[in-house]
């Protein structure tokens, strides 16, 4: 499952890149993510944003992320150790500015590991489907910066889905672009 999600995010950069006019209109960032569950995990990790002028005119946005709680709260305590690694796109209202508001979903795979034979019987793994908003910086140097709020859609009752998979989480993404954004003119 992680493998298909990897495929398809590379999938869709290179066809999106190969109906690109030019070299020079894509944005590709590459950085950290720092995402916190409601009352439960701090989960970080990567990310990375793509976007292209084929892609409505740089208005949507590829992204893929892997977030865990092993480079988090459990990093040196007994919290779950739980992974997330999603793929998703943004629709970018004043792509045009530094400062733009987005909103997109992201869909994954969701592994919770509990390390203890005796909590076999409890599901381990959910596919994910979230809904997210935020806002997006980009700098006058070739950084940027989210901060959104986002909804897991998924049923968190602990018998059908992983226990500590919780809805509501609020994510941090610092990114540095391998080819700077630059401004699009309209």
């Amino acid at each position: 499952m992680r493998k298909s999600i990897f495929i398809l995010f590379v999938s869709l950069i290179i066809i999106s890149n190969s109906y690109a006019q030019d070299a020079d209109s894509y944005e590709l960032g590459v950085g950290l993510r720092f995402q916190k569950t409601e009352q439960l995990y701090w989960e970080n990790g990567f990310g990375v944003d793509y976007t292209s002028g084929f892609l409505l005119n740089k208005k949507i946005h590829l992204k893929m992320s892997f977030a865990s709680s092993r480079l988090g709260s459990a990093f040196s305590s007994n919290a779950v150790r739980q992974d997330n690694y999603l793929v998703g796109a943004d629709w970018r209202f004043r792509s045009h500015k530094d400062l733009q508001i987005f909103a997109g979903f992201n869909t994954g795979f969701f592994h919770a590991d509990m390390e203890t034979p005796q909590f076999d019987v409890l599901p381990h793994n959910a596919m994910l489907f979230s809904l997210e908003t935020g806002l997006f910086y980009k700098f006058k140097f070739p950084l940027a910066m989210n901060l959104s709020v986002g909804y897991n859609l998924i049923n968190v009752n602990g018998a059908d889905s992983p226990g500590t998979l919780f809805p509501v989480y609020y994510q941090m993404s610092v990114f540095y672009y391998i080819n700077k954004p630059t401004k699009i003119s309209n």
